[in-house]
């Protein structure tokens, strides 16, 4: 059974302070770190969604230990003398933890299959399987190559492999965070320009934190030195990406919006969405450790290369299609193999609640909507930053219900309550 949850629009000006989950982007790489780290690490301000939970169940199957209580897991890591015979890894629609587990798979002592829903089984991981093969790796799929569920059987004879960078940044990451392992370390060379450069970045510096620092992000080359994780404790900051919704609102309706935890420090480059906003007319504050943006005057369009903070496209067209003057996104077409097609999904679905998109090859190019704007019902299409995307719509447009509302449970499970708290 389909459920639906209309969302009310706001009158603003809005006054919030809003704490959002921490970061599954670095949660899910410090737990790679820490169950190849020899030793037990606590992670403090772990998010609670379906990503991290797949994460540290695949990890538990390979024989790594871990306590969760409240926000903080104590992990003991094993090294690489993962549990002996075969296993299989259920990543669910997790698209980070499926292809993190890949990789790691690679090190495991017999082989390890990789699985998930449906619509994971239809993303694409055939550049991260050719270079797992060119590592000297085993890679059988049980139907087509480059599509979940493959088996995975290593171990790696070589850390020399060649890879597209214009697919998914999480292939390049996913064999960095395994580099220190290799024989001779890691040496990946780029084929084709990297996307979401500031994720790879973001990875590189998780390593650091846990002892592996030896590592250079080039324009096509990446080199990793050999080495071993080592145990450490972390706090992870706040997820940016999940930030965006709070602070469009702000934008959207006017008034304040404040987020604790993300301030001028913030490793994330969705962090950089505040900017984005101040753009368009609002105005942005990082005092100590939050950022805060207000809304006044008017809101103006914006043209903007997404290609580095891709998961913030759906965010972005929203606030775009309220603003006074037309917008254009680019760089991003890369998303359509998303949990959704985050050009075509997303455009279908806002032009029935009214907003005047048009989908290019690609991005998005949106028209001043806010006089259009009708009641609908809005598909989320499995995809989490669509549904929490379309709350922000009807922030300010009467009638809109998000279908299957408990898709938000992939990164906020705790996003609707955050919504009726922090704005009603």
């Amino acid at each position: 059974m389909v459920t639906t949850r209309l969302i009310r629009p706001l009158v603003g000006p809005v006054d919030a302070l809003v704490s959002v989950p921490g970061s599954k982007s670095i949660a899910n790489r410090a737990l790679v770190c820490v169950a190849l780290a020899d030793g037990t690490s606590e992670l403090t301000n772990l998010p609670d969604g379906d990503d991290t939970v797949a994460m540290l169940g695949c990890l538990r199957e390979l024989g790594v230990n871990s306590e969760l209580v409240g926000d903080r897991v104590s992990v003991t890591g094993i090294g690489t003398d993962w549990a002996e015979g075969a296993h299989t890894l259920h990543a669910g629609l997790a698209g980070t933890t499926s292809r993190f587990m890949t990789a790691v798979a690679a090190l495991a002592n017999g082989p390890v299959t990789v699985d998930g829903h449906p619509p994971l089984r239809r993303r694409p991981f055939g550049p991260l399987h050719e270079a797992l093969t060119q590592l000297g790796v085993a890679v059988t799929p049980s139907e087509a190559f480059g599509n979940l569920p493959t088996t995975i059987h290593g171990p790696p004879s070589t850390g020399l492999a060649t890879i597209r960078g214009d697919v998914s940044s999480q292939h390049v990451s996913a064999l960095m965070l395994i580099g220190p392992y290799l024989p001779g370390g890691l040496r990946l060379q780029l084929t084709t320009d990297l996307i979401s450069r500031p994720y790879v970045e973001l990875t590189a510096a998780v390593m650091g934190w846990f002892g592996c620092d030896d590592v250079e992000v080039g324009i096509d080359l990446i080199r990793v030195a050999s080495g071993t994780y080592r145990p450490s404790d972390i706090t992870i900051e706040p997820d940016a990406s999940s930030a965006s919704y709070p602070l469009a609102i702000a934008a959207v309706v006017g008034g304040v919006v404040q987020v604790v935890g993300l301030g001028a420090a913030a490793l994330q480059g969705d962090a950089r969405f505040a900017d984005y906003l101040a753009e368009m007319g609002c105005q942005v504050e990082r005092p100590d450790d939050l950022v805060r943006v207000r809304r006044s005057g008017p809101l103006v369009g914006i043209d903007i290369d997404m290609a580095d903070v891709s998961d913030l496209v759906p965010t972005m067209a929203v606030v775009a299609a309220v603003a006074e003057t037309p917008s254009r996104i680019r760089g991003v077409g890369f998303i359509r193999d998303k949990e959704s097609d985050r050009l075509g999904d997303l455009a279908l679905e806002l032009r029935k609640a009214g907003v005047d998109i048009t989908e290019t090859d690609d991005g998005l190019d949106i028209r001043p909507s806010a006089a259009s704007l009708r009641p609908a019902l809005l598909a989320t299409h499995h995809d989490h930053r669509l549904a929490m995307a379309f709350a922000v719509l009807g922030s300010v447009a009467e009638g809109i219900e998000v279908e299957d509302p408990g898709v938000v449970s992939k990164s906020w499970p705790n996003f609707w309550t955050m919504l009726d708290e922090s704005f009603r």
